[in-house]
């Protein structure tokens, strides 16, 4: 009997060594997941507060996003108001910057047409040019005051200037714009310099128009229409002295002058004469 119950010891004290090591290693393999449970925690923590700063950022460009599409929104129907307005001022406006559905105009109607530039334009029916040049899209208000004050006729240039140099300014731009006028003092001009009226050109000019003008009093005008041209071109003209000279004397002579980069509306592709013809009818929209 003594001699099974010894044999039996050993084998129960191998069998608690061989679990206590496997309790130890299970109590190991417990602590390792523990610290990566303790990781994966801290990660999940981390994102759920990224996630909460991308949710925080998402609402804000939202918000940013409706802004801008209602500010849009808003500046599309201001646009589309004021492409209407032009419109009816007589403007013709390039197709591809016009939404022609969006646009409230009188009778409902755009009509379609081709420019000598190649271009495709809308205008009201019969809406003209107002330089009745078919390479330009301006609206009446878009021309310098000196180009309105040379479209009139005498009698409301007369109605609308009271003031004698101003009507002459008038007369004296259109005499460079207008070959039906016939009395055109001005010059073609060299380098940098579109075309040019020398100041005694202007006396005589002057004289020619407002017959029984003294010479004295012709050259005072000159300085007065000169100031006029000025202020109402918006400064486009300019004045330049020049040295001259005439039987063996010379002498300073100002110049009015038109420089050949000046921005005035209508002329910034070409001062020959445009021919209508090229102006073509696309069609009517309604």
């Amino acid at each position: 009997m003594s001699t099974q119950t010894d044999s039996a010891e050993p084998n129960t004290s191998a069998r608690l060594t061989t679990l206590e090591e496997q309790v130890g290693q299970l109590i190991e393999e417990n602590n390792q997941l523990q610290d990566r449970i303790g990781e994966l925690e801290s990660t999940t923590k981390e994102q759920q507060e990224q996630i909460s700063d991308l949710e925080k950022e998402n609402n804000r460009l939202e918000a940013i996003v409706d802004a801008a599409v209602k500010k849009a929104t808003t500046n599309l129907d201001r646009i589309s108001e004021l492409q209407a307005r032009e419109l009816e001022k007589g403007a013709h406006l390039q197709t591809e910057t016009v939404n022609e559905h969006e646009l409230e105009v009188q009778g409902d109607r755009l009509e379609k047409l081709t420019k000598d530039d190649g271009q495709t334009y809308f205008r009201l029916p019969e809406s003209a040019d107002p330089l009745d040049n078919g390479s330009v899209s301006l609206s009446y208000g878009d021309l310098l005051p000196i180009q309105q004050l040379a479209r009139m006729d005498d009698e409301m240039l007369q109605s609308t200037a009271n003031a004698l140099p101003i009507r002459l300014a008038a007369k004296l731009w259109q005499s460079r714009t207008d070959s039906s006028v016939g009395d055109n003092p001005w010059d073609i001009g060299g380098k940098g310099i579109k075309e040019y009226v020398k100041a005694s050109d202007l006396k005589h000019w002057i004289r020619r128009q407002e017959p029984g003008t003294s010479e004295a009093y012709a050259k005072k005008l000159v300085s007065r229409v000169i100031d006029a041209i000025l202020d109402l071109s918006k400064h486009r003209v300019a004045i330049r002295k020049r040295n001259e000279r005439k039987n063996g004397l010379e002498y300073t002579e100002r110049r009015l002058i038109l420089p050949s980069d000046a921005d005035i509306p209508g002329e910034t592709t070409s001062s020959s004469d445009t021919d209508t013809d090229s102006l073509k009818t696309a069609d009517v929209l309604g």
